[in-house]
């Protein structure tokens, strides 16, 4: 009795196992097509498909939400924009008279980062336009807070200012900051999405941070 009571539950244990297996190999297989989808729907915008655009947005609006969401933590209390407001004014810039040509998802979504963040930009030079001469906070030179701290329309600008000063003379290091610290994009995708090798990826964002430490020290 006792041996045929473990045996069932063995056969119970190995029937679960099996089920969760076949559950994880409809999920890949689902997340696979939809990558598949997404490239080629990217491939269509590439190649100037005016209809790819709307098919697109719905399989991506939850990554483009999140990090929406996360730009908006780095904000002052009580912004006027909310998350899906952000995203929709980002989409309709980036689809605008110039539409972008990403290489692939991981691009997209940095590319969209930007654009977000010079709507975030605008909405705070327009806001402290009638504000000049008022207190200004100093922005955090900690490596992982060079965004994050930013939390104010003058902090905002001033390392606007900043990172387009470091495009200007070293637009590889600019764009580490830009996919790293506001595309969410980490070393390895960054990697993927410059051409370079991880290792290099990692050597340019510390070398744009300290670029951005100096700058930002002067100011």
């Amino acid at each position: 009795m006792y041996a045929g009571t473990r045996l069932t539950k063995r056969v119970d244990v190995c029937a679960s196992r099996k089920l969760a297996g076949s559950l994880v190999s409809v999920c890949a297989g689902e997340a696979q097509l939809m990558d598949t989808h997404v490239a080629d729907l990217l491939r269509r915008i590439r190649e100037g498909d005016p209809g790819a655009s709307g098919e697109l947005m719905p399989l991506v609006y939850a990554e483009l939400r999140r990090i929406a969401a996360g730009h908006l933590r780095r904000e002052r209390p009580g912004h006027t924009l909310q998350p899906t407001a952000l995203v929709n004014e980002a989409w309709l810039r980036l689809f605008g008279s110039d539409p972008p040509r990403p290489a692939d998802r991981a691009h997209f979504l940095a590319l969209a980062s930007q654009v977000m963040r010079r709507v975030l930009v605008d909405h705070a030079r327009a806001r402290s336009s009638d504000k000049r001469g008022g207190d200004c906070s100093q922005v955090s030179l900690e490596p992982t807070a060079i965004a994050a701290e930013a939390s104010s329309e003058d902090q905002l600008l001033e390392l606007d200012l900043a990172l387009d000063a470091l495009a200007a003379e070293e637009p590889r290091l600019a764009r580490a900051i830009e996919l790293h610290y506001f595309g969410g994009l980490t070393a390895e995708e960054a990697a993927e999405v410059t051409g370079r090798s991880v290792h290099a990826a990692r050597h340019d964002l510390r070398f744009a941070h300290a670029w951005l430490r100096r700058r930002l020290a002067r100011a």
